[in-house]
């Protein structure tokens, strides 16, 4: 599998921001992240407190080397030989407190903001429009909420704790060696400044290896999601050795970036330790030479090698927390690239809730196109209060796009829609669905109780209520058997029922909402006949009284409505009731004999 075929297929259909924020760099994609902790300060200050008195104690041991070296084993001091070990003991006690504290605190607070981004990321999708979830596949957002946010932790807890407490720990260190001998500490930090090359190669090769990992790792989650969800299609064309082939180029690909991000981390270890045996050497040399001369004592010379050799920890822990945080930053960078996203679809400024529905829909001169594709064409109708239209058409004519732009998914490219003549983005979208039921063909149920599922939007409806929906949708029968009653967890869309029981599951809760404008979206058209004769008679009780939007393949289903509006290349082309249409012999005559060819009775009977 190719690089660049696993990363179009991870950035297909999603969007890139005009924010500024997209194209900032990556220390501001980090000093954004960081905003996330501003709530978490006093822990954070805690922390700090914690990771400098761990500091300071390592900058005290190698202070007590010079004295361990010249008051104990060279004078024999017998006080000293009592003290510096009571010493050592206690600082080390209180080190580990300190170690603890530091610890416990910067996890909390890198586990906390990660969990803030996740719900805010989780929330901002909830605003974004169907648009956006049409281009984005649904494994690819699954990878952005879970190994993209994951990533930031790392870049928040662990890299701020080892930052922080590395530098402390340094600048300790270094105040010790320069306070024992300047010039020999002149003499072994000036590699420092030769670090900092490979430490930039690194970060930048890292980078782009982080962002081709996580982009494999989301187009793998899209895989995962399809083939799961569609197994019974893999089973049924025998298609396993297929999809164990791409899923085995997937995961290679995966692996092989892995390693690649192991190959930069075991490379950067010995090259700062390389560079720091440089330092080391040099100072020896000097070191040695000026205690052989005389100008230094053993212990001076010792306490300043001990200080060096912890030196060299936090130093290497600035470089590996560094890979960290640029390891973050590519995946802090996706996760902002959808915060940053704008829905589509939005209050306007003013607007204003919708009051409740009397008279009259009307769609004005509607236009309405889908990235260039023109997918309704100057399209007018109006539906009355009570009245029932269908919308008919072959695949492909707009029917669902018509409907669709009722409850605002989406925004007509021109023209309007208004209830009662106030256009529908003038008002509240809260207030406009909530006036709209919609019953659809791919019945939506979540892996929670039967309960649940029909009081969906109402958690806290009475039972009865609940119990009294499920009986006019003729599924309170259904529901009585189950193993707990209106208790029973139902599985993943609704695993455990048949299609039909699906259907009134969905319908009850269509009741509940008790919407005066009902969509009905191919409502049984995924059914067997049976099925959908149970399911009609729930289905008709639910239109009564109702103003409603049916769209429907089977035309059998809306022979008895008010009006029929039949669509062609997004346009009505003709309109009337079923035997007006009939008559008149044009595109809807046609699309009834296409289904009623092989019917057993004359079509005149049938009409």
């Amino acid at each position: 599998m190719k690089d660049k075929n696993i990363s179009a297929k991870t950035r297909r259909g999603t969007e890139r921001p005009t924010d500024k924020a997209y194209v900032t760099t990556g220390q501001g994609i980090y000093f954004r992240i960081l905003k996330f902790v501003r709530p978490y300060w006093p822990r954070l200050l805690i922390a700090m407190v914690c990771m400098g008195g761990v500091s300071a104690i390592t900058a005290a041991f190698a202070l007590l080397t010079k004295n361990v070296l010249d008051d104990i084993f060279i004078n024999k001091d017998q006080f000293m030989l009592l003290v510096i070990p009571l010493a050592v003991m206690g600082l080390g006690i209180i080190k580990g407190f300190f170690s603890f504290g530091e610890g416990y605190l910067m996890n909390y607070v890198g586990q906390r903001v990660v969990a803030d981004i996740r719900e805010r990321l989780y929330s901002h999708l909830q605003t974004l429009s169907l648009s956006f979830f049409d281009r984005t596949p649904t494994g690819v957002l699954m990878a952005r909420i879970t190994n993209d946010v994951n990533a930031v932790q790392g870049a928040v807890s662990d890299a701020v704790t080892g930052m922080i407490k590395d530098a402390f720990t340094a600048i300790g260190l270094v105040a010790v060696v320069f306070y024992r001998d300047w010039l020999l500490a002149l003499v072994a930090i000036f590699v420092f400044p030769l670090a900092a090359y490979p430490l930039v190669a690194f970060s930048r090769k890292l980078r782009k290896i982080s962002k081709r990992t996580l982009e494999t790792m989301a187009y793998i989650s899209t895989f995962l999601q399809e083939t799961i969800f569609g197994h019974r299609i893999v089973k049924a064309f025998n298609m396993e050795a297929y999809e164990n082939g791409r899923f085995h180029n997937a995961n290679e690909q995966y692996f092989k970036y892995l390693m690649k991000r192991v190959k930069i981390r075991a490379l950067s270890n010995p090259v700062m330790e390389w560079l720091a045996y440089i330092g080391i050497g040099a100072f020896v040399w000097v070191g040695g030479y000026r205690v052989i001369n005389g100008s230094m004592t053993v212990g001076e010379f010792f306490s300043f090698m001990t200080a060096m050799a912890l030196l060299y920890d936090p130093m290497r822990g600035i470089s590996k927390v560094n890979l960290v945080i640029q390891e973050g930053i590519v995946a802090a960078r996706r996760v902002f690239d959808i915060l940053d996203l704008k829905p589509e679809v939005t209050d306007q400024p003013h607007a204003k809730p919708l009051p409740g529905f009397s008279h009259v829909i009307e769609y004005h001169n509607i236009i309405f196109r889908y990235d260039k594709e023109v997918v309704l064409d100057r399209v007018s109708f109006s539906v009355k209060a009570g009245e029932k239209v269908a919308l008919v058409g072959s695949s492909g004519a707009g029917k669902t796009t018509a409907v669709n732009l009722l409850p605002r998914f989406y925004d007509v490219t021109k023209g309007k829609i208004t209830i009662d003549g106030i256009d529908i983005r003038q008002v509240t979208l809260q207030s406009l669905r909530r006036q709209i039921g919609v019953v659809s063909q791919q019945t939506l149920l979540f892996n929670d109780t039967v309960r649940s599922n029909i009081a969906y939007g109402r958690p806290d409806i009475p039972e009865r209520e609940v119990i009294k929906a499920a009986q006019m949708a003729d599924a309170h029968d259904f529901i009585s058997k189950l193993p707990q009653r209106y208790d029973t967890v139902i599985g993943e869309q609704g695993v455990m029922l048949s299609g039909g029981q699906r259907q009134r599951i969905s319908i009850a809760r269509a009741l509940l909402k008790n919407a005066p404008i009902l969509i009905l979206d191919e409502a049984t058209s995924s059914l067997d006949t049976e099925s959908e004769r149970e399911v009609q008679e729930a289905l008709d009780r639910l239109m009564e009284k109702r103003t409603v939007l049916v769209i429907a393949h089977r035309l059998s289903t809306v022979r008895n409505v008010d009006r029929i509006l039949v669509l062609s290349e997004g346009r009505i082309v003709e309109e009337g009731n079923h035997k007006a249409l009939m008559a008149k012999g044009g595109e809807y005559k046609k699309l009834y004999e296409l289904q009623f060819q092989d019917a057993d009775r004359p079509l005149q009977e049938v009409a």
